[in-house]
This record gives structure tokens, C-alpha cells and sequence, in this order.
């Protein structure tokens, strides 16, 4: 959807615009975490990232983030190809830890992260609103008033997208989002996040073990194990021999070989 507005920022489709992550590395001690991993990212594209336990997968996002020291440039360049040094990023951990007998509700939640005024004074009028617009862009504007600790798995990470979502990212990054969901609560989680990306023209970066789902929604998918062992189409890296090795044979009826220009190993054009 072109030109939707959130916060003060109207965000443009255009599909021309492009994050890059270049060079990123990360070293703890004599440990290489993650060896030199580029990546290119238009707008509108969901690329998702695969590979064993302790491949380095979360820890990229966290350094995408700034949250752990790394080496490397991350950069967001628009339609005109202006490099913006501050792009905006969305991000939803993998789980959201808080006391499950706190009476905080998910507008509370809400009021915490994004009000000025302190909480024991009360909700804000404009919070609740953007409260429960950014919960509807979710389907999840029915649980405003539900507390915390009463909702469901994939219930809690539908409203932790939801606030990753104000105001609209440029790049919104999914920690192993769905873990615990139900069959029924990851495809409808899936289809949500496919969806953004066509409404709001933004790049996602995916973290997931849900091989059947991502091959189904992933513009891209990139294999990773300290470095960028494969990158491509679904279709491209699942009949990999080394993945199918490490994971084995996906479904992949249905899903077209697309011939996109997803670029080669170690960075995507």
C-alpha cells in the first residue's frame, strides 16, 4: 500500500529501495561467530535464514541490531539510492519475557513502550488508538484489553509484531518468531508476514525452522553456518546437496523455479 502513513512517516512502495549488510562479523574471543556474511535486501522481499543450532543465526540479527559488538557496515539506501545512516528496524525476539501473574495488559504493553507519560498515570487517548490500529494490522485488535500473561504463544508474538510495527520499519527482523504456534497459528503468522511485505513494501529478515512454510513464502533463503553456505530461491537452496544433507528433502510442490536475480553465494543483488 503506497504512501501509508504511521507515527510521522509516510512509507512509499517503490521497490527499489535496498538494505545492505556488508562484511558483518562477529568474534568473542578466539571464537568466529559469523565470518564476513553480505547481504542485499529490496524492499518487498522476505528473506529467510536457515541453518543448524549455533550457526549464528540470532546472533546476526542481533548485530543488525547493535545489540552485540561486531565488525562490518549496515546500510539503507532509498529509491534514489541516498544512503540513510539511521534506518528504521523492527524486531521481534523469540520470546518476550515478563511475569505471567502481572495484571499488565497488552495495552499497558503498549503504553510502556511508546508513551511519554508514566504508566501509574494512566493510557493516553492517542496511545489506545495507535494501540489498536497497529494490533489490527496483526488481526489482533480483539486482545487490546486481555493481560499478558492470558494469551496464547502465537496470541503474544501477533502483538509483539504488532509493536515492531510503529512506526513502519524499513527493515523488520523475525527472531524464530513462531515457536510453540500451533499448525493453524503458524500459517496464519506466516500469511500475516507475507502480506506486510507486499503492503508496506519493507525487507524481512526471517530466522526459522519451519522449512515447508518459508519455502512457500521466502523470496530468498540463505543458509547459514558461521558464513553464507547457500543463497537463493526456495527452490535453489533446498535442492542444495548440502542441505538436503543437514535437513533433508522439502516439499516443493507447487512452488515454482523462479529464475530471480537473488544474487550468488556470500551476497544477494
Amino acid at each position: 500500500m503506497a504512501g501509508e502513513f504511521s507515527g510521522d512517516r509516510v512509507h512509499n512502495a517503490c521497490g527499489l529501495c535496498c538494505t545492505k549488510i556488508q562484511n558483518f562479523t562477529v568474534q568473542r574471543g578466539d571464537q568466529l561467530i559469523l565470518d564476513k556474511i553480505n547481504l542485499h535486501i529490496h524492499c518487498g522481499e522476505l528473506t529467510a535464514i536457515i541453518g543448524p543450532n549455533g550457526a549464528g543465526k540470532s546472533t546476526l540479527l542481533k548485530a543488525i541490531i547493535g545489540e552485540i559488538p561486531h565488525y562490518g557496515k549496515l546500510s539503507y539506501l532509498d529509491a534514489s539510492g541516498t544512503d540513510l545512516t539511521t534506518p528504521i528496524i523492527g524486531y521481534v525476539p523469540q520470546r518476550l519475557m515478563f511475569d505471567p501473574g502481572s495484571p499488565m495488559s497488552v495495552l499497558d504493553l503498549f503504553a510502556s513502550c511508546t508513551q511519554k507519560r508514566p504508566l501509574w498515570l494512566g493510557t493516553e487517548r492517542k496511545t489506545a488508538v495507535q494501540a489498536r490500529r497497529q494490533l489490527q494490522l496483526v488481526q489482533a485488535e480483539h486482545l487490546i484489553n486481555r493481560r499478558l500473561g492470558n494469551l496464547s504463544g502465537g496470541e503474544l508474538q501477533r502483538v509483539m509484531l504488532a509493536l515492531a510495527l510503529n512506526p513502519i520499519p524499513d527493515l523488520l527482523l523475525l527472531d524464530e518468531p513462531v515457536s510453540g504456534f500451533d499448525q493453524r497459528g503458524l500459517v496464519l503468522f506466516y500469511q500475516l508476514v507475507s502480506d506486510l511485505r507486499y503492503q508496506y513494501d519493507m525487507s524481512i529478515i526471517l530466522v526459522s525452522h519451519d522449512l515447508e512454510l518459508i519455502a512457500r513464502h521466502a523470496d530468498r533463503i540463505v543458509y547459514l553456518n558461521k558464513t553464507i553456505q547457500a543463497e537463493g530461491t526456495p527452490y535453489e537452496v533446498f535442492r542444495s546437496p548440502f542441505v538436503i544433507e543437514m535437513f533433508g528433502q522439502v516439499s516443493l510442490d507447487g512452488i515454482p523455479d523462479r529464475s530471480l536475480p537473488l544474487g550468488q553465494k556470500g551476497g544477494g543483488q
